[in-house]
C-alpha cells in the first residue's frame, strides 16, 4: 500500500466520533492563554493621560501651578513640557499674576525633570507608568510588543522543524511549560530590559505551541496521556506500528471495530520518501512550491499586519478601551464560524479574496469619513477586524491543505515566521497616525486589497486530498505558467539576444492580458481546469 493511501486506511474511525471530539476540545483548551498572553500588551503596554509632575515642596501659589504646565495648539496640556519651575516661582514670590502681570505663554519651558503625573481612573499601573516610558522614551512602548512579535518570529522558525523530527505532541507540551512559567515571572520583573526579555520568550512558547496544536487538529487524530501523537507523522516517520496502535484506541473510543490489517506489510518498507528528513529548503527547492511558499508568505504578512494592528489598537479607540477591545475580540466569534461554513463549502481561493477585499475595503473607506462620525469610523474599523480575521482562519487551514504532510508543520512554521514580520511592524503602523490619522488605515487597506488579488494565483484545494509527499503537491497556474512557457536564455542563440531583448515588453504585454483574464474568470466562477 502506498503512503497516500492512509485517508483511506484511517477512514473506518469517521470524522467526527467521540476521540476526534475529545482531542478538538483538549487542543481548543490548551491554546486559550495563548489570547490571553499575546494581547495582554493592550492594556499593560498602554499609555494613560500625562503631565509633567509639580513638586508639592515647591512654594507657589494656587493660581500659578494651575498654569505651571503649557497648553498645546489642540487644547490639551502638555504631556511632555512645563514652564520653568524656578522662574515661576521667581514670579509666585514677587506675587505677580498669570496672564495679568506676566505673559505665561513667553516663559521659557523645561521638560519633565521630577517625573510625571499619571490618570489612574482607567489603569492602576502598567509598564508605562511603572518605568516612565513616555516622551524620550516613548519609543519603548512599541518595542515591547514588538520584542513579543520578534520571539513568535524565533519560535516560529524553530517549532515547524522541531515538530516535524520530533513529534507535535512533544513540542506542543514543552512550550505550554515554557509559556506558563515564564509569564508568571514576568511579574516580578525589576526593570523594562528584564520585562522585555521575558516577553520574547512567553513569545517564542506562544507561537509554537499554537502551530503544534493547530497541526495535530488538522491531522484530526491528537492533554499529555490524552492527546496522542500525529499518527501521519508516525507513519511519514516509518513507525507504522505506532501509528496502528493509536487508530486502534481511536477506534476503541468511537465505539468502532478496526479491521485486522490497518497498515499492509508493505507500507512500512516505502522508506525512501518517507523516512528523508525535510526542511525548509525544500520550501524552496521546485519552482512549483517556491511559487506557493512565496505567495503564501505575502498573504500572511498582510494579514499579520492588518489583525495585530487592529487588535493593539483598540486602547486608541474613542471610549473606554475595555468595551472597545471587547468588541474587537467579540467580532472574532463570528468570523470564525463564517470561516469555518465558508471553508467547509465553498472554494479556497475565493473564500480567501473575500475576505480580504471586505477587510481592505473598508478599511479605506474610514478615511473618507468625516472626523465627527465616530461611532461609524469604529463600526468599520470592526467590519474590517471581521474581514481579516476571517481570512486568518482560513488562510492557516488552507496552507496546511497545499503542503504534503511531510513539510506540513515546517510550512505553517515558515509562513508563520514570514507573517511576523507584518506583527513586528503592526505596533509602528498605528503611530502613522501620529502624522496622519488615517495613514494606518490607508496603507493596511490597499495590502489587503493586494493581497486578496495575489491569492487568486494559489491553487485550489477544495475537495482535494491531503498531498502525502512533495511530488503529490498541485502546480500554481497563471502567471508562473505564462513564465515557464518562455524560452530559456541557454536555447537562445547569443545573435537572437539583442531581437529578443527588444521584443521583451511586447512579451510581456501579450501575457499580461492572459494573466488578468484568468483573475477575472476566477472571480466569476470559471477558474481554469487543474494542471
Amino acid at each position: 500500500m502506498s503512503f497516500s493511501d492512509y485517508d483511506n486506511s484511517a477512514a473506518f474511525l469517521g470524522h467526527w466520533g467521540t476521540f476526534q471530539k475529545t482531542v478538538f476540545f483538549l487542543l481548543c483548551s490548551s491554546i486559550i492563554p495563548n489570547g490571553f498572553t499575546g494581547l495582554s500588551i493592550v492594556f499593560i503596554g498602554d499609555t494613560p493621560p500625562h503631565r509633567c509632575h509639580i513638586p508639592a515642596g515647591i512654594n507657589i501659589t494656587a493660581e500659578w501651578r494651575n498654569v505651571s504646565i503649557p497648553v498645546e495648539a489642540d487644547g490639551e496640556t502638555s504631556e511632555c513640557w512645563r514652564y520653568r519651575l524656578d522662574v515661576v516661582k521667581m514670579f509666585s514670590d514677587r506675587g505677580l499674576l498669570p496672564w495679568v502681570d506676566v505673559n505665561v505663554s513667553a516663559i521659557e519651558q523645561e521638560s519633565c525633570e521630577d517625573g510625571w503625573e499619571y490618570d489612574r481612573k482607567t489603569y492602576t499601573s502598567t509598564i508605562v507608568t511603572e518605568w516612565n516610558l513616555v516622551c524620550s522614551d516613548d519609543w519603548k512602548a512599541p518595542l515591547t510588543s514588538s520584542l513579543f512579535f520578534c520571539g513568535v518570529l524565533i519560535g516560529s522558525f524553530v517549532s515547524g522543524q522541531l515538530s516535524d523530527r520530533f513529534g507535535r505532541k512533544t513540542v506542543l507540551f514543552v512550550t505550554m511549560g515554557i509559556q506558563t512559567i515564564f509569564t508568571f515571572i514576568q511579574v516580578f520583573s525589576p526593570s523594562w530590559i528584564i520585562f522585555c526579555l521575558l516577553f520574547f520568550v512567553v513569545g517564542m512558547g506562544q507561537i509554537s505551541n499554537y502551530v503544534a496544536a493547530f497541526v495535530l487538529g488538522t491531522l484530526k487524530l491528537q492533554t499529555i496521556t490524552i492527546i496522542p501523537e500525529s499518527p501521519r507523522w508516525l507513519l511519514s516517520q516509518g513507525r507504522a506500528g505506532e501509528a496502528e496502535a493509536i487508530l486502534r484506541d481511536a477506534a476503541r473510543k468511537n465505539g468502532i471495530k478496526a479491521p485486522e490489517v490497518i497498515f499492509p506489510p508493505s507500507q512500512p518498507r516505502d522508506k525512501a520518501e518517507t523516512v528523508r528528513p525535510h526542511n525548509l529548503c525544500d520550501l524552496v527547492r521546485s519552482s512549483n512550491i517556491r511559487a506557493i511558499t512565496i505567495l503564501l508568505c505575502l498573504v500572511w504578512t498582510t494579514l499579520s499586519i492588518g489583525y495585530f494592528a487592529l487588535s493593539l489598537n483598540t486602547s486608541n479607540l474613542y471610549g473606554n478601551p475595555y468595551l472597545n477591545c471587547f468588541f474587537s475580540a467579540a467580532v472574532e466569534v463570528p468570523a470564525y464560524i463564517i470561516s469555518w461554513l465558508m471553508f467547509r463549502y465553498l472554494p479556497r481561493r475565493m473564500c480567501l479574496f473575500f475576505t480580504l477585499s471586505l477587510g481592505g475595503v473598508v478599511l479605506l473607506l474610514i478615511h473618507l469619513l468625516p472626523q465627527h462620525m465616530i461611532y461609524a469610523a469604529i463600526s468599520l474599523e470592526m467590519l474590517g477586524k471581521f474581514g481579516v480575521t476571517t481570512a486568518f482562519a482560513i488562510v492557516y487551514a488552507f496552507t496546511a491543505e497545499l503542503y504534503p504532510t511531510v513539510l506540513r508543520n515546517t510550512a505553517l512554521g515558515a509562513c508563520s515566521m514570514a507573517s511576523r514580520v507584518g506583527s513586528i511592524s503592526a505596533p509602528y503602523f498605528i503611530y502613522f497616525g501620529s502624522y496622519y490619522k488615517a495613514l494606518p488605515y490607508i496603507l493596511m487597506g490597499s495590502l489587503s486589497v493586494l493581497s486578496g488579488l495575489l491569492s487568486l494565483l494559489l491553487p485550489e484545494s477544495h475537495g482535494m486530498p491531503l498531498p502525502e509527499t512533495i511530488s503529490h503537491m498541485q502546480a500554481v497556474t497563471g502567471l508562473l505558467e505564462f513564465y515557464e512557457k518562455r524560452p530559456s536564455k541557454a536555447r537562445i542563440h547569443p545573435l537572437q539576444h539583442k531581437r529578443m531583448v527588444g521584443q521583451c515588453s511586447d512579451d510581456l504585454w501579450v501575457g499580461l492580458p492572459s494573466f488578468v483574464s484568468q483573475i477575472l474568470n476566477v472571480v466569476c466562477g470559471k477558474s481554469h481546469s487543474r494542471q
